[in-house]
């Protein structure tokens, strides 16, 4: 039986992993999926949430070790918490998610990549403190293969924290002690699949594997996600 914690993208919630919970379960395994500060129900404002923030609450709910599993932008916070407390986590799934170039922020990642296909839905708020995503434009930056959960994700979206993602990230020995793998989406519009290739350059053979889908694999395809979880969860 292996233990998984999942930890939600950008915008997103608990919510998002709905459809792939209950497959693990079945499958006889321990699954959780939490919100991250000010994101789905949890209520911390805007202001007060950083990036140490974010892997405090991840590390806050680890009784034994899990796989822990990070979408998109949480690439930043499971990585931070394979630094600060490795001996929690068996090993770090990025589902397309950024991995941390060291010395680098999310935000600047995101600019340097060969792309920037959601920069035109990103609408900031007028205090600087948040962004949020253009409803207009929801639907065919991260769900344009799973329409269908359409009208369950949008009303869900939330204001997005900016600093958790202006926030270098220096990663040691202790983060590289964990072993880490990644699920790169093909038919992603919102981090561009040639870099998540390029993130995961030179990785042991066998830490990369794909999907066929959009940036939402846990809508479009939540049976073969949770395959994949299991076969990296149960691999040696």
């Amino acid at each position: 039986m292996a233990r998984f914690l999942l930890i939600h993208g950008s915008c997103h919630g608990a919510w998002c992993w709905r459809d792939v919970l209950p497959l693990l379960h079945d499958a006889g395994h321990e699954a959780q999926a939490i919100d991250l500060p000010s994101h789905g129900e949890d209520e911390t404002p805007a202001a007060e949430v950083t990036l140490d923030l974010y892997a405090k609450a991840i590390l806050r709910v680890i009784d034994e070790p899990v796989v822990l599993v990070g979408h998109s932008m949480a690439g930043y916070p499971i990585s931070l918490a394979a630094e600060l407390a490795p001996e929690k986590i068996t090993k770090l799934v990025y589902l397309c998610a950024y991995v941390p170039a060291n010395g680098m922020s999310l935000a600047e990642m995101r600019r340097a990549g060969p792309r920037q296909p959601l920069l035109d839905a990103i609408i900031r708020s007028e205090d600087g403190l948040t962004f949020t995503i253009d409803p207009a434009k929801a639907g065919e930056k991260f769900y344009h293969d799973c329409e269908a959960a359409l009208p369950f994700a949008l009303p869900r979206l939330c204001p997005q924290p900016i600093l958790p993602q202006e926030t270098p990230l220096t990663l040691t020995a202790a983060y590289d002690s964990v072993e880490r793998h990644y699920i790169r989406c093909t038919d992603d519009r919102t981090i561009p699949s040639e870099y998540q290739a390029s993130m995961t350059a030179g990785w042991p053979e066998g830490r990369v594997s794909a999907m066929d889908t959009s940036h939402s694999p846990f809508f479009t395809a939540p049976q073969r996600l949770a395959a994949q979880l299991i076969r990296i969860a149960e691999a040696p």
